[in-house]
């Protein structure tokens, strides 16, 4: 509890600095999801960093979350204390992208896809909306696993449930699973390849074994996967999710920095 309490008051200030550095028609931006949008393997940070410095943009999302357990943990509460402040701002987005760790095999993150999944994502957006600000719901990044030269789509169901949502509550959509899978499968398997957080490990010597479960024997286990993205994944997809934001909320437009940036 106290732990909680501490990281309330660190994002409190943090938000209280935030809003003197915009000014009282200043911009936020609050990214909310999983680990293909959080730090350091996700490009959740690299979309921050497109915008000019008279946005706010904070990156909450966290490795390993499902739209259920995010807010199970208390991963929510920060940015519900953060959304109570929105009178600093003229404006607050909140990007919120789930999906991955809702999928079935995960114990304390899966949720019914028919049920749990569309609920959770709603309440979100009722929460949001409620306290002023606007919310984005973000389909899925594409996984890049391929069957042959035929991209896998595992995410579609969940890609289509958060679209379901989007329109009935009436929020905006950035539909980057679309995007992303018609990218991925465009560029083919070795290039998909070269955006992930490592180069891959050596391909094994049987074409049918399954590089993103094999280890070479005696070394250390390869960072790379077919989900994260390390800087060229993180620059692709933060641009194509810009790119979706200037078209679905064009009051954003003016808010990222040039191309030749």
């Amino acid at each position: 509890m106290r732990c909680c309490l501490l990281l309330l008051a660190v994002l409190a200030a943090a938000a209280s600095g935030i809003a003197d550095a915009a000014g009282p028609d200043g911009i936020r931006v609050i990214l909310v999801g999983d680990s293909t949008l959080a730090p350091r393997n996700g490009y959740g940070d690299a979309l921050c960093a497109r915008f000019t410095p008279q946005v706010a943009c904070l990156n909450l999302a966290k490795n390993g979350r499902s739209s259920g357990s995010y807010r199970a943990e208390g991963s929510w509460n920060p940015v519900a204390a953060l959304l109570a402040g929105n009178a600093a701002f003229s404006a607050t987005y909140v990007l919120v992208e789930f999906g991955h760790n809702d999928q079935p095999g995960k114990p304390g993150r899966s949720t019914d896809l028919q049920t749990e999944f569309p609920a959770n994502l709603a309440r979100y957006v009722d929460e949001i909306r409620t306290s002023g600000a606007t919310p984005v719901l973000v389909t899925p990044l594409s996984r890049r696993s391929f069957k042959g030269a035929v991209l896998v789509d595992d995410l579609a169901p969940w890609a289509a449930a958060a679209r379901t949502v989007a329109g009935a509550h009436g929020a905006v959509l950035v539909d980057l699973h679309a995007a992303s899978t018609a990218a991925v499968q465009a560029m083919g398997e070795a290039e998909a390849d070269t955006l992930a957080v490592e180069p891959p490990p050596a391909r094994a010597a049987s074409a049918d074994v399954d590089r993103a479960t094999t280890e070479t024997t005696g070394t250390a286990r390869s960072a790379f996967d077919h989900t994260h993205v390390g800087a060229k994944g993180a620059q692709l997809f933060a641009r194509m999710v810009e790119g979706l934001l200037r078209r679905s909320v064009p009051a954003l437009a003016p808010c990222f920095k040039p191309d030749t940036e």
